[in-house]
């Protein structure tokens, strides 16, 4: 089976989705998983199953996402500073996951309607975002090579993405070659990675910027990945510690918002 690192160079935003139900022996892999990433605190995540309700109707999509029935959800807590960002690590495991599973995915953060979600929020709860996930067909459509152009601008290079006081090892740059790849929204990558002294961090210039916790967590994790191994803290301007596991979990592990 194709490994997470993998996933990373196939992995691209779905936007056309095929009738059907996901097969029971996914559902269970995806489900297994939300159960551990549900034990982090900040956050839980929900999968919804054969209702694109949230999705029906041009104008909640922009007509950028068809046949949608399936998705998850990410609710977040107002008490975690850090609840986007763990979104985002935990969020892009899940689509690095379903990619492994030959299913399509795609980070949504405002073009579905919530009152047609089926979430039921508790006071301090909110809903952060919803990643589409499906059977897609093998090669992207027209219209989603359209949507692609339309959406994307050039991909930073590695050197725009990181500074250093000295020649960083390989296992520095196979991390930022990961996080070149990593989705963000707009394609903006505003990710910025330092090494220093020999410690590696990550930084955004504003954490209150909407989707920018997103964008923290998910190149954390791809730069985890790619290294091949290590663990953050949360946070901006946090240092990676090369080689130590998180934890076990995660092995277990025209709208702009679409990403």
């Amino acid at each position: 089976m194709m490994t997470l690192q993998e996933a990373i160079n196939v992995r691209t935003s779905r936007r056309k989705y095929l009738d059907g139900a996901l097969e029971a022996a996914h559902v269970d892999k995806l489900r297994k998983l939300i159960d551990g990433y549900n034990k982090v605190g900040g956050f839980r995540i929900e999968l919804v199953l054969n209702n694109g309700e949230a999705f029906k109707g041009f104008t909640r999509s922009y007509g950028m996402l068809s046949g949608v029935n399936h998705y998850f959800g990410f609710i977040g807590t107002d008490d975690d500073p850090h609840a986007d960002e763990k979104i985002g690590y935990y969020g892009e495991l899940l689509v690095l996951h379903s990619t492994t599973l030959g299913l399509g995915t795609c980070w949504v953060g405002g073009t579905f309607s919530k009152s047609n979600t089926p979430f039921k929020l508790a006071e301090g709860e909110r809903l952060a975002c919803l990643i589409t996930v499906g059977n897609v067909e093998k090669n992207l459509s027209s219209k989603e090579r359209f949507i692609y152009k339309l959406t994307h601008r050039k991909t930073k290079s590695e050197s725009d993405m990181f500074t250093s006081d000295a020649p960083v090892p390989e296992w520095f740059s196979e991390g930022m070659a990961a996080v070149q790849r990593a989705p963000s929204a707009m394609n903006k990558q505003p990710v910025m990675f330092s090494y220093e002294d020999g410690r590696v961090r990550a930084s955004v210039s504003d954490t209150t910027k909407y989707l920018v916790g997103f964008d923290l967590g998910i190149a954390k994790l791809h730069f985890e990945l790619g290294s091949g191994g290590g663990a953050w803290e949360w946070g901006s301007g946090a240092e990676f510690v090369y080689g130590k596991s998180r934890n076990k979990v995660r092995d277990i592990k025209q709208d702009l918002t679409i990403f």
